[in-house]
Parts: C-alpha cells; structure tokens; sequence
C-alpha cells in the first residue's frame, strides 16, 4: 500500500446481507489536499467512510490510512483520525466540556484545552450546557469540535455541515482550510455540492456504490457549459462564431445582441470575437451544482 497517499482504497465491495452497496469503489487522497466526497443520500458515502476506519468490514478490497491497514491496526488509525461521523452518538446528560474531556482522555490527553475553547469560541458552542438541550445544530458543532480538536493529520467528516446555519456553515469551512494550511488532509463527503466547490482541490462522484467520476474540481469546471451574452455596437451575423468547436446559438437578437453556450475552453470564442466591435460581454459559469446533476441525469438515462 502506498504510504505517500492519505487514503488508498482499491476494489473495495461491501454487502448488507444480499444487498451489494459498494461495487469495486478506489479511491486515492494525496497528502495535504481537501478531497471532496459528492453524492446524494444513499449513494455509499458513508459505508465508504465506515469502512476506512474499520467500523464495518468490506467483503473483498484493501485500504490503507495514512500507510496503515485499519483492519490490522485500527487503534493506530484512530488515533491519527479526525473522525466526525454523520450522526454523533453520545451521553446526551453530559455537557460539551464533559464530552471533550472524555475524547481527550481516550486520545492519551494530546488535545490544548485552548484550542478546545477557541473552536468552539467560533462555533458559538456553549460548553456547560447539557447536550439533551441542544438543537440538531448544536450537537453538530459538538461532533465538529471533538474531530478537530487533538489537530489529527487525516480529518475524516461525513457531512460535516449538516444541520448547521449558512454563518456556520462557513465557519465549519474556514476551519478545514486552516487544518489544511496546516498539513492535515480533509476527506469529506457531502451532497451540498456549494461547499464541496468551494473548499476541495478535488472531488470523487459516487453513484449507486460506484464512483463514477474523478477530477480536481477547476477540470470539472473548466470543462462545464458557460452561458456568454454579447452585445454588437452594430447589427452583426455571427455565422462565423458557430464555426468554432463548441459553440452553440441559444438566441439571436434581431438588432445587437446573442446568446450562445460554449463547452469546454473559452479560449476560440475569445479570438474569434476580436474582429468585431463588441460594446459588452457577460459570461455565465454553469455551477458544480448543475454539472453534477447534468452528469447524474446522463447516467439515470443509459
């Protein structure tokens, strides 16, 4: 197994009884890097992720964390692991404090109670209340605090912004870069595509257990569809413009002005346009949002 990469996952298949989840799922995270995990509920993001930290067994396939068999040494991984499961199960009678202080007493008291109470500082975590009385939102905070708080080098997160508001959705963002910044690798799964966009140096597209797409997040992007509206200074033809590869007439106007889309490189359509007088140009990136769904559909379809 490859101890340069974070996460190395090869031909992994899990049953539940006679119901196959994973189907052959690989995956590599390199050292550093933010991986994004993108695929709606019940595509095998979290068998995936329970799997790697050898909370449940695949029936074949081989793993390795941080160049560990969790199977082998799953103490080992844990203790190196940010782990943010996507529903946190604990004693609802204790408080965040408590909580923490039994996290940190488990992982050999390697956490700064500092940075335990500047965590939840941002997160507007109050730390003696009992958990009982928390909001869905608040026991997510909880969750978020005891992954990151010993500073691990892989952060593990299912989810990690569920239940949360829009501020703290950023807040939890803003973390997972720092930790980043910092060296750790973030691996996290999501179908709020939003955030995977704008926080992950790559991103793995999970179908029906079977990952069906894998590129760093500008590629994915870069080779999208774009809206471009142009404004002529005079009325003007534009037989020329659909000439070049991946442009596409959506609408003409009668005076001045055109719709087209354009698929993949700006870069033809750019220098095409030189030759005439342009009074304005607006571009329109289509999101990761509308490629995931364009891609799924495409699937579902075949």
């Amino acid at each position: 197994m490859n101890i340069d990469k974070a996460i190395h996952v090869k031909d992994l298949v899990k049953f539940y009884g006679k119901t196959q989840a994973l189907f052959g799922v690989d995956l590599e995270v390199k050292r550093g890097e933010v991986y994004g995990f993108l695929g709606p509920n019940g595509a095998g993001k979290t068998t995936t992720i329970r799997c790697m930290l050898d909370l449940i067994r695949p029936q074949s396939g081989s793993i390795s964390m941080l160049g560990i068999n969790p199977q082998e040494e799953p103490e080992a991984v844990k203790e190196r692991v940010g782990y943010l499961p996507g529903e946190l199960h604990v004693d609802e009678n204790m408080t965040p404090k408590q909580i923490f202080r039994y996290f940190n007493r488990l992982r050999g008291n390697r956490s700064d109670w500092d940075f335990i109470e500047e965590l939840s500082k941002r997160l507007k975590l109050e730390l003696n209340t009992p958990i009982k009385n928390f909001s869905k939102g608040n026991k997510q905070k909880v969750g978020v605090v005891q992954a990151l708080m010993h500073k691990p080098e892989l952060l593990l997160l299912d989810e990690p912004t569920g239940g949360l508001d829009p501020l703290m959705q950023q807040e939890v963002l803003s973390m997972l870069a720092e930790a980043q910044e910092k060296g750790a690798t973030v691996f996290f799964s999501s179908h709020i595509i939003s955030e995977v966009q704008s926080v992950a140096d790559r991103v793995a597209i999970i179908r029906d257990g079977k990952i069906v797409e894998v590129a760093e997040t500008a590629a994915l992007l870069n080779r999208s569809r774009r809206k471009v509206r142009i404004r002529f200074q005079q009325p003007t033809k534009v037989d020329d413009l659909l000439k070049l590869p991946g442009v596409e007439l959506l609408s003409e106007d009668e005076t001045l002005g055109a719709v087209m889309e354009v698929e993949g490189e700006m870069d033809a359509l750019i220098k095409g346009l030189a030759k005439y007088p342009i009074s304005d140009f607006e571009t329109e990136r289509t999101s990761l949002e509308e490629i995931f769904l364009t891609y799924y559909h495409s699937k579902e379809e075949k």
